[in-house]
């Protein structure tokens, strides 16, 4: 792709704008038209607001684009436009090219199409009352303010992961959306794999028999190898760019181009490292399989420099899980930045461990993942050859159109916020451990508690500032 600036982008894009906005503009017939304000029949269209439109909103976009019941009402970014072609995202994003790709789509039946764009989710949300659901792909500092604002208002949420930046708001977004039985997924996309389930079934059905240790790794680094902590001063703001709102609830701080539009996951005050961006895929199979719930303890070492501003690069982490309940004994280990388990002895010689994976070793064998939550392979080789279990997990027909269905008919997607929340709780309490440095927490859930570390306070319920507040929690 052909490298552009923003102001490049805004003039190639003008005459289609322009000619877009002098048409009549293609009308969304909203549910509650036809059948009352909770009703939303099979054969209706949902009625999406996009918020976030950078890498992973465009991405979501085009995959929500896909699905022939819903439609696309607005979008909202504080950013007109990223050229992300040096990310793995290859593509062009930010609002005025999500606006574009939306029109695009839908002008090839509809003619006069066209989609709202705002730079202020906020006004967006109380200008479009047609819209029944939300898709939040901002960074990790928004998605809570974001998530409930919108269920206060009664819309559906699909919120990408982590759920949210902190372990306070986590509980709140599950408080809320359970309070107001909405359709609600989190972004955590592996989940709806087929082999995710496989992995549960094999677990629960006992064939390497009970599981004693899990191990999940990514080669995940820093994006920012050279920083050592929030950087100094200040650099020009792109053209069409909101810094103000892009920041949200987190403390006012001075623009600078490290932060954007993919290297904020670097530093904590926007994003959650390694761990916070992989944990939610990583660790879903273990705290599904094993009905985790909460660690008694938590200890996450990180691997080469890091602060209390800055993630590392790399870290093992060690979780301890206490049988309580229906939750299952087990130590979890974390690894990032390379980082890798020992080589286990029931791994034939001629093959190497994953760049990326999940290994459970139970008493009689092991479970082996070859990352993302993809199928199974068991060790020795004579368990693999047993007999399989039956599947017992209803098989997904997509991680969107699970949630899609789920605002139609009132199912429950398989990753909503109720699962969501207790997966991003076990994600961050890691994160709480490297950025108390490293230090082991024993956790008190009821009390929602590291206990003896009062410093730790601050973290667990993060600070938001003046106009930000939490609407009535």
């Amino acid at each position: 792709m052909k490298s552009v600036s923003a102001k490049a982008y805004k003039s190639r894009r003008g005459f289609i704008k322009d000619m877009a906005y002098s048409s009549v503009g293609f009308t969304i017939i909203p549910r509650h038209v036809m059948g009352g304000k909770d009703y939303v029949a099979p054969s209706d269209k949902v009625v999406l607001g996009i918020i976030g439109a950078g890498g992973k909103g465009r991405q979501n976009t085009s995959a929500l684009l896909e699905l022939e019941d819903v439609s696309m009402a607005a979008l909202a970014d504080p950013a007109e436009y990223w050229n992300l072609e040096d990310f793995y995202y290859r593509s062009e994003a930010g609002r005025g090219p999500v606006e574009e790709m939306i029109n695009k789509h839908y002008q090839s039946s509809i003619p006069n199409y066209s989609v709202k764009a705002y730079k202020d989710f906020r006004v967006m949300l109380e200008t479009e009352k047609d819209i029944d659901a939300i898709v939040c792909s901002t960074p990790d500092h928004t998605h809570a303010y974001i998530s409930i604002l919108a269920m206060q208002m009664d819309k559906h949420v699909y919120c990408e992961k982590p759920l949210t930046h902190n372990i306070w708001e986590a509980r709140k977004v599950r408080e809320l959306a359970t309070a107001r039985g909405l359709a609600t997924q989190m972004g955590n996309s592996g989940h709806s794999r087929d082999g995710i389930r496989s992995t549960v079934e094999y677990i629960r059905a006992g064939i390497i028999g009970p599981i004693k240790e899990v191990h999940a790794w990514v080669p995940a680094t820093r994006w920012l190898p050279g920083r050592e902590g929030l950087p100094k001063g200040s650099t020009p703001l792109p053209d069409g760019m909101d810094w103000d709102l892009w920041l949200g609830p987190t403390e006012k701080i001075p623009y600078h181009s490290d932060f954007s539009p993919v290297t904020w996951r670097d530093f904590w005050i926007f994003g959650c490292g390694a761990l916070g961006d992989f944990g939610c895929h990583d660790l879903d199979a273990a705290t599904w399989a094993l009905n985790l719930q909460a660690p008694v303890s938590v200890e996450v070492k990180p691997a080469g420099l890091s602060n209390s501003e800055i993630a590392p690069y790399g870290e093992i982490g060690y979780y301890k899980f206490d049988k309580m309940g229906d939750q299952k004994e087990v130590d979890l280990t974390w690894y990032s930045g390379g980082l890798q388990p020992p080589r286990p002895e029931l791994l034939p010689d001629n093959e190497e461990l994953p760049r990326r994976g999940t290994m459970f070793v139970g008493e009689k064998g092991l479970i082996l993942n070859d990352g993302g939550n993809r199928f199974p392979i068991v060790y020795p080789e004579s368990l693999r050859e047993s007999e399989r279990p039956a599947p017992t997990i209803p098989r997904s027909n997509g991680h969107f159109r699970d949630w899609i269905d789920a605002i139609k008919d009132g199912s429950e997607s398989s990753a909503n916020f109720a699962y969501g929340a207790r997966l991003t709780e076990i994600t961050l309490l890691g994160v709480l451990s490297l950025r108390l440095g490293g230090q082991k927490i024993y956790w008190d859930a009821k009390a929602m508690k590291a206990i003896g570390l009062d410093n730790a306070d601050k973290l667990i319920r993060e600070p938001v500032r003046k106009g930000w507040e939490f609407p009535d929690l």
